[in-house]
Order: structure tokens, then C-alpha cells, then sequence
């Protein structure tokens, strides 16, 4: 198969993540592959208009991008979930059934590039073009999984609010913590990843 045989819903996918990422690089495409891969093991129509795909990414980066545009998953529709384990993986969450499955890269899919674009001027265009022809089963692994966290309580109720009584900053999603008969942010019950410096001053 010739990149230009590639299935034209791969190239519009990689059209519109190499919009939103300004370029198209090897990482992104294994993002949609993966995407794609994760709507036919589980039976969804992806990209998705609702919210019934829940991912969860596990890294940050271009890789990213390739998912969201291929799922309809994004951060900002509480769809999509970093957890920065520094890996090019994915575990993908149907809402409705429960069933969920993990997808990463086959560690041999680079070795293999050079047989699917033998005319690539270097191992980065070969990887760009053989990802985006190279079959399921050689490019990609997979396994059903079974979420060790709550994705009820992770998801949340929308409009739920908490105030914390230390800081005094608002808390959404049902993330405070009641201890010692008091509602505090993680950042104040647990410590934050940050130090409070000077405050700025408020306009108003």
C-alpha cells in the first residue's frame, strides 16, 4: 500500500492534527493510528460528538494531539486524562459498557519502518511514511484492561463546588479532602508543586 492508498479518513485526521500542531511528525500519526484502533476494538464510531469515549494518555506532546483528533477526546471536554507515566500508550474507556483497552506502539514497528518506505531519505520520513500504512497487528499492541481508579468519582457532577478553608480558592469536581473536620485543596492538605511567593497585586 502506498501512502497515497491510506484510508481518507487517516489523511484528513492527519490533516487536522498537523493544523493544530502547525506540523505532522511521526508521533502524531501513531496517535490517530491508535485512536482509530481503539474505535474498531471497541466498537465506537470515532471521532465521537458526545462524551462516551474517556481517555487516558500517557504522555504529553504530539502524540496527544494524533489521539484527541482521532477520538474527539480533549482536555478541555473532561474526556481526556494525562497521566504522565513518559509513555507513547493510550487506555481507552467506553462509559456505557465499561470495557476498556490499552494500546501502545510494537517495539519492532521501527525496525519494519524501512520495508514499508525503502525510498525514505532518513529513518524520521521513513517512520512518517510506513506508520501511516502499516497494518494494525504490526504497528500497534493491544490488551482489554481493568481501571484500577473510579471513574464515577474521577468524572465527577457537574455545578459541584467546595471552598477551601485555608486558601479560600474554589475547588471543582469533587477533588477536596475532608480531614480534621475541615474541607481543604490537595495543594493545602498535601502540598502544592508550587511555593507562594509575593503576591500581585489585584486591579479593582
Amino acid at each position: 500500500m502506498s501512502i497515497a492508498e491510506s484510508p481518507p479518513i487517516l489523511v484528513e485526521l492527519l490533516e487536522q492534527s498537523a493544523q493544530r500542531h502547525r506540523h505532522l511528525c511521526p508521533r502524531q500519526v501513531i496517535g490517530v493510528r491508535i485512536g482509530l484502533y481503539a474505535g474498531a476494538l471497541l466498537g465506537l464510531e470515532l471521532p465521537q460528538s458526545n462524551k462516551r469515549l474517556v481517555t487516558f494518555v500517557e504522555t504529553d506532546g504530539c502524540f496527544t494531539d494524533g489521539v484527541s483528533v482521532a477520538t474527539g477526546c480533549w482536555m478541555g471536554r473532561r474526556t481526556m486524562r494525562l497521566m504522565d507515566y513518559g509513555k507513547v500508550a493510550a487506555t481507552f474507556v467506553d462509559t456505557q459498557t465499561g470495557r476498556a483497552v490499552r494500546i501502545w506502539p510494537n517495539p519492532v514497528a521501527r525496525d519494519l519502518a524501512h520495508s514499508y518506505a525503502p525510498d525514505a531519505q532518513s529513518r524520521w520520513d521513513a517512520y512518517m511514511a510506513a506508520y501511516q500504512v502499516m497494518p494494525d497487528d504490526e504497528l500497534l499492541e493491544a490488551r482489554f484492561v481493568t481501571l484500577s481508579i473510579d471513574l464515577k468519582a474521577l468524572i465527577s457532577r457537574n455545578g459541584v463546588r467546595a471552598v477551601c478553608d485555608d486558601c479560600g480558592e474554589e475547588i471543582l469536581n469533587e477533588r477536596e479532602i475532608v480531614r480534621d473536620g475541615g474541607t481543604r485543596c490537595r495543594s493545602c492538605a498535601d502540598g502544592a508543586y508550587y511555593r507562594l511567593d509575593t503576591l500581585v497585586g489585584r486591579v479593582g
